[in-house]
């Protein structure tokens, strides 16, 4: 049995399908599932059930942890802007502390979701490196919970059997529906145009930056799911990973083949980037993805202009679900 944590989600949602296409059904599913937005993505998916999160970790996984092969715990509270320490330690640190201890003890396999936003602002790169995580400072109390994770992970003696850290970059592609705010820009970028017809972009607050020109690493969902399935057949070196492209780009990139991609010419204006995350915005990330090639992964990544064009003209205009 695979238990996926974080099911009913744009991440977790995606990698159930996925499992389903490489012949895998035996799928436990785990999350809130109170949002009936969020259970659309599981719809026409195969498993065999459904547990709550609390039930989950409260005795559901030592209960059964016999049955179990493999974890993939990608369920976390996501919110950058969210301030509230205590939720993130309860979510994000202390449920996964449980995981880890539990597949430790039964002896699971285990891929865990980190995060990009552990590397603050960058001043110590993007490097994968063990060595570093202790140093990094992440910008918001999301990013810290998720660095608190990965320090403590590399400070356990002992281990699950093979354990696997994922610094997701920036994801975007179909199941985000839900997320609201907190959606990728290609999905807000859609749905703009789609109203009004233009592109409302942050304008940039640092000096030497233009408007448009802050740079992130876009990775596409499907590469993301294709990373995570390749770990469990493969089970490569214990460690955090980044997950990206290697490939930083422009959000006016993003923003013009988005337009370009449902037939458009592009129509861009710049805001303000809202006071409440300006001063722990990233002005650029790009994942080093050198360890996770150097262990044997060569599959290639979508470039963005294909990632998005497949997104927005398979997905967001007919409202498909992957």
């Amino acid at each position: 049995m695979i238990v996926v944590t974080g099911a009913a989600g744009f991440i977790g949602s995606c990698l159930i399908s996925h499992l389903n296409h490489a012949g895998y059904k035996d799928i436990l599913l785990v999350d809130d599932f109170g949002r009936t937005d969020k259970n659309k993505n599981l719809k026409g998916k195969h498993f065999i059930k459904q547990v709550e999160r609390n039930v989950f970790i409260q005795n559901w996984l030592s209960q059964h942890a016999k049955e179990i092969s493999f974890i993939f715990h990608l369920g976390a509270r996501t919110d950058t802007a969210e301030t509230n320490v205590q939720l993130f330690d309860q979510l994000n640190l202390n449920y996964s502390k449980t995981i880890w201890q539990i597949c430790t003890k039964h002896q699971i396999p285990l891929v865990y979701a980190s995060s990009a936003a552990t590397y603050g602002s960058g001043s110590l790169g993007y490097r994968d490196e063990h060595s570093i995580i202790p140093a990094l400072q992440p910008l918001n109390p999301y990013g810290c919970s998720k660095n608190d994770f990965d320090k403590w992970v590399l400070e356990q003696d002992v281990s699950p059997p093979f354990w696997a850290g994922l610094k997701f970059f920036n994801v975007y592609g179909p199941n985000e529906y839900h997320k609201g705010r907190m959606a990728s820009v290609i999905f807000h970028c859609y749905h703009q145009v789609k109203q009004s017809g233009k592109m409302r972009l942050f304008r940039s607050h640092k000096a030497g930056i233009q408007n448009g020109h802050q740079q992130r690493d876009f990775i596409y969902v499907k590469d993301v799911v294709n990373v995570c399935t390749f770990l469990m057949q493969n089970k490569l070196v214990n460690g955090v990973y980044n997950l990206g492209t290697g490939k930083a780009r422009t959000f006016l990139d993003l923003t013009q083949q988005t337009f370009l991609s449902m037939g458009l010419s592009p129509d861009i204006e710049f805001i303000d980037t809202p006071t409440d995350i300006r001063e722990t915005y990233q002005y650029f990330t790009q994942a080093d993805m050198k360890k996770l090639r150097d262990a044997g992964y060569k599959d290639a990544f979508y470039e963005l202009e294909e990632g998005i064009q497949d997104y927005v003209q398979s997905y967001l205009s007919s409202l498909n679900y992957y």
